[in-house]
């Protein structure tokens, strides 16, 4: 089966090279990437635009980054506070600590895929910044030194959700308007 599979993509290799060699110039770009998705076995989907990366898109990658590794702090901080500490009730500090740990990974993976312009990853990035508006909220609500990092969460939550929805972005990870 394996060596079925191999044959095509060779195949495809051999067909988008006779095609490059016949139509030189902007042509032979297209048909020598469609010969690597072919080769590779990789679908178009998952193939990351070519050029480079917007900066609106890094700010976003690294913003993403940023609250992943915060929440990362937080759930190894109340991990450690539930095994070590006080807590009125140990268990429920350790599984809070392991549910932040588990959270952090959704901005972090998402941060990834936006670093390498994969398209999956504007999903997950949108969905964790529009997680983070009610706990910004939150934590402006409760006042004192949480309104400032309610604050710094709502700014960082806003500006990334902006950043997602710009069209140099969409376009950068291979995200364009619907062909009718």
């Amino acid at each position: 089966m394996s060596s079925k599979k191999s044959a095509t993509a060779k195949k495809a290799q051999e067909a988008a090279a006779q095609k490059a060699e016949a139509r030189p110039g902007a042509g032979a770009a297209k048909a020598a990437d469609a010969a690597k998705a072919a080769g590779a076995g990789a679908s178009a989907a998952d193939a990351a635009p070519t050029g480079p990366r917007p900066a609106r898109l890094t700010a976003a990658a690294v913003l993403a980054a940023a609250e992943g590794v915060v929440l990362l702090g937080f759930g190894v901080y109340v991990l450690i506070m539930g095994l070590t500490g006080d807590p009125e009730s140990p268990q429920q500090a350790e599984m809070l600590g392991v549910t932040v740990l588990a959270l952090a990974l959704l901005p972090l993976l998402a941060a990834r895929g936006l670093w390498l312009r994969r398209r999956w990853s504007r999903g997950p990035a949108t969905i964790t910044q529009l997680m983070a508006l009610p706990v910004a909220w939150t934590l402006v609500q409760n006042g004192g030194g949480l309104i400032a990092a309610g604050v710094a969460t709502a700014v960082a939550a806003l500006a990334v959700l902006a950043l997602l929805i710009n069209p140099t972005a969409t376009e950068a990870l291979g995200i364009g308007p619907r062909d009718a």
